[in-house]
């Protein structure tokens, strides 16, 4: 359903929402309801304005959902935490490899 809402927003040439939607994968129905979760900003704000055509494209598959658009809080890992204080510390004499 999520993937026919994304197609949805290509036909219709909403790049910017298509793009958003397209890196999307926390999202459920329940209750009446499709709930989007995003942790940016920006893909937030893109998708309380992009919010009607989301629900047209909804409309366009026969389903009558609201559409709810949480924010969720972004999880950094323990190595993440470390890298991000060692960088702090060290700042550019810190030098990485993979």
């Amino acid at each position: 359903m999520w993937g026919k809402v994304v197609l949805f927003l290509k036909e219709h040439k909403e790049v910017a929402l298509h793009v958003a939607c397209g890196d999307i994968t926390n999202v459920k129905i329940e209750d009446g309801k499709l709930t989007i979760y995003a942790s940016d900003s920006t893909m937030l704000a893109l998708l309380e304005s992009g919010r009607r055509e989301i629900e047209r494209a909804l409309s366009w598959q026969g389903l009558e959902l609201l559409v709810d658009i949480v924010q969720i809080e972004k999880t950094v890992s323990k190595e993440e935490e470390d890298l991000n204080k060692l960088q702090k510390m060290f700042g550019n004499k810190l030098k990485i490899k993979e």
